[in-house]
């Protein structure tokens, strides 16, 4: 219900998108109605800022503010009310990550084009009426008129659906034939058909089973969260679809998550052929317009599913009744910047309080995620066997202290066999290596000088096709130089471990007649250029495939037989405390490439450590043994998900300003018995974009309310100064 607030309220509560701790008061013009959730224009010092109605004040409250002594509300933008459950939603974000509501609002403003009314057509509509000469073009655009009569048209699209140009339909025009009218905007996509393509779908046992029981839930149109846990090749997405099915026959609009841009174009695809619509897209990598339009087709509900990275849980939705977490597991999903989240657990906030069904899907389910669902907290469905014809890889490991590479090179003549078997016959295998570039380090022989970033504790990657160093972290880069930088040695330098790039250069040795591919993040072309590869790949016009883990994410490549995990032991070697249960979810996402489309094929793991838990659990197939093995270590350590973890990063330009800051925020901490306190240590990646980081991190149990304890520490702790900053990351996924 609208308030007059021009006659009986006078003053609003307007959150605006800055770092704020709370709304700030305005006062409204006359004639003005204003209701919480609507967008409106208000000054900040000099700017014009978009914001959102928060509240409305009344002359109940406390401490009743003189609308005189205010800045006024300036415009209420033609758009939908921000609806009620999207404010909760960052309200509850808000508390949770101890950030400011502001900035959570920030995400939900990314395109403030779209608060005005998208800008109608100029269309023209037929009036009747013969021309005063009948060219075959006229009648061929009398006839597209005649099909569909009293249909608006713009003049190019009536020019192209009868095959000939403007001109035509310019002359018409001048003849009286038209009247000139305004279009509505097309939308972004056309609406899905939830009944489309019920014919060619052909659901195992196991799909079948878990597809109705995601069904049932959705028509509860009550909150649930689902994990449907099968392994790589079972058909989730098939499944999932029909929950998506269900949601748009009541209505909903839904919402899928996924982790990266690249595999979008192929889900897309993937949709449209189940709903004979694509989903509306939203990522970084959409073009500004269309980024607006698509915001603004979600909230008036003309958008009725989107398909996005983890900035898409703040669109604004007007009625969403369904989210699908596709790999929830990646750590593709936690935010680290701005503000700190995990779109995963958002999600399930988000459904809770918009009263719906959240699904999280994975082959290599989070630990959180397994826990809570053997608590119960979580429903879960499994899916044991590949859809179709395909079959699970057997998994093998090279061991290298008995299997070693030739000198100087990096690929165990066993992994090169079964690559050449493969090859051979005409199908593709796949190299797995999670490094970048040429190699990760460049060093002079004679002096020992190592090259390394001027602004990150980082060693600088060489790219050899680009003939650069780069620093992965800031993004710096340099050519690489002919001679050492520290004794001027010439030609003594010397790249040490291999990246994809120095995997190709070998691979394309031994296989000089091969097509070879390599996959990386910073290829040239970007995310288009990628999604060109993966179709490549797909339709087999490639033989061996060198890539980081972008190939791990939810590929289908029908004819990949053969797959070698070049460093197994690559992620194991660091104390985070995930670093087992990642490097299980890559190696196995990882090999899960092969085989999809029957027959044999084999998953080889180069390793130091064949007797790894990690590799073994691997190895064997017996990923219910790693999840029992892991869950009860975590359990046994006192660590996520059976407690709470906080960090702090303090940084500062200066690493003195960052250590004694960091310091006496650790000596302003309350006293309490329920919380562990550690550090301040000087981060692992100590220099980052040239700012020093030092880490304090707060251990406590789950029942524990560390987030009013952090607040509270905060407010009372030294205030940041100079160059000084503090992030508070709650449940990191990170210790970098």
């Amino acid at each position: 219900m609208e308030l007059d607030l021009g006659i009986e309220q006078e003053v609003v509560q307007v959150l605006l998108p800055i770092p704020a701790a709370k709304a700030y008061s305005y006062s409204v013009p006359k004639g003005m109605n204003l209701a919480p959730g609507d967008f409106v224009q208000v000054p900040l010092g000099p700017r014009k800022i978009a914001s959102v109605v928060w509240d409305v004040l009344d002359d109940t409250d406390a401490k009743p503010v003189d609308p005189n002594k205010l800045r006024s509300v300036e415009q209420k933008f033609d758009c939908p009310r921000l609806a009620e459950p999207v404010r909760r939603f960052i309200d509850w974000v808000s508390n949770y990550t101890v950030s400011p509501p502001g900035m959570v609002l920030r995400s939900v403003l990314r395109a403030p084009g779209a608060l005005d009314p998208e800008t109608p057509l100029a269309g023209l509509r037929y009036l009747g009426g013969e021309p005063e000469r009948l060219t075959d073009a006229r009648r061929r655009v009398l006839e597209i008129l005649g099909e569909q009569p009293g249909l608006a048209w713009t003049r190019s699209g009536l020019a192209h659906a009868a095959g000939t140009g403007t001109s035509v339909i310019d002359g018409l025009v001048k003849q009286g034939l038209f009247e000139n009218v305004l279009i509505p905007p097309p939308p972004v996509v056309v609406q899905p058909d939830p009944t489309h393509g019920l014919d060619g779908i052909a659901l195992n046992s196991d799909q079948t089973e878990a597809a109705a029981h995601l069904v049932a839930k959705v028509n509860e149109r009550s909150f649930n969260t689902i994990l449907l846990d099968g392994v790589t090749g079972s058909g989730k997405t098939e499944v999932y679809f029909e929950a998506i099915a269900a949601a748009l026959e009541q209505g909903k609009q839904v919402l899928i998550l996924l982790p990266e841009i690249a595999l979008t174009a192929t889900f897309l695809d993937r949709f449209e052929a189940r709903f004979s619509a694509p989903p509306a897209p939203w990522h970084s990598d959409i073009a500004p317009k269309l980024r607006e339009r698509v915001w603004r087709q979600v909230a008036t509900g003309q958008v009725r599913v989107v398909a996005g990275a983890r900035s898409s849980l703040f669109l604004p939705f007007e009625n969403l009744g369904l989210i699908i977490v596709d790999e929830e597991h990646d750590t593709a999903f936690k935010q680290e910047d701005r503000f700190f989240y995990n779109a995963r657990d958002m999600a399930v906030v988000r459904a809770s309080i918009g009263d719906f069904t959240c699904v999280l899907a994975s082959a290599t389910p989070s630990i959180e995620s397994r826990v809570n669902a053997q608590s119960g907290r979580y429903a879960h469905v499994e899916m044991k066997q590949r859809h179709g014809a395909a079959v699970l890889p057997n998994l093998e490991t090279i061991d290298l202290r008995k299997d070693p590479p030739p000198r100087g090179k990096f690929l165990s003549p066993v992994l090169t066999d079964a690559m050449q078997a493969a090859v051979g016959r005409g199908e593709q295998a796949l190299l797995f290596l999670n490094r970048r570039g040429y190699a990760p380090l460049t060093l002079c022989r004679v002096c020992g000088f190592r090259f390394e970033c001027h602004n990150c504790s980082a060693w600088l990657v060489e790219h050899r096709f680009r003939n650069q160093l780069q620093c992965h972290h800031c993004g710096h880069a340099e050519p690489v130089p002919e001679a050492c930088s520290n004794c001027g040695t010439l030609d003594h330098l010397v790249a040490c471990g291999p990246g994809v790039e120095r995997l190709a250069e070998e691979v394309d040795e031994l296989f000089p007649d091969a097509r070879i591919v390599v996959l990386s993040s910073d290829m040239f072309g970007g995310v288009a250029r990628l999604r060109i590869e993966l179709e490549a790949i797909a339709k087999g016009e490639a033989d061996i495939i060198i890539g980081t883990q972008l190939v791990a994410k939810g590929h289908n490549f029908p004819l990949m037989t053969c797959v070698g995990v070049v460093d197994a032991d690559l992620g194991l070697a660091n104390g985070d405390p995930r670093a087992a249960e990642r490097t299980f979810q890559l190696l196995s996402q990882v090999t899960g490439r092969a085989g999809r489309a029957g027959g044999e094929s084999i998953g080889l793991l180069q390793t130091y450590a064949p007797d790894h838990p990690v590799i073994a659990a691997i190895a064997s197939g017996d990923r219910d043994a790693f999840y029992e093995r892991e869950i009860a270590l975590r359990q046994q350590a006192g660590l996520p998900p059976f407690s709470r973890l906080v960090a702090l990063i303090i940084s500062a330009t200066d690493k003195r300003e960052a250590q004694n800051h960091a310091q006496n925020l650790k000596n302003s901490a309350p006293k309490s018995a329920e919380v562990m306190l550690l550090g301040p240590a000087e981060a692992p990646m100590s220099l980052v974009r040239g700012r020093f980081r030092f880490r304090l991190l707060v251990h406590t149990q789950r029942s524990f309310d560390v987030q009013s304890y952090v607040r509270s520490w905060i407010a009372q702790g030294p205030k940041e100064r100079g160059s000084v900053r503090v992030q508070i990351d709650v449940d990191p996924q990170s210790f970098l």
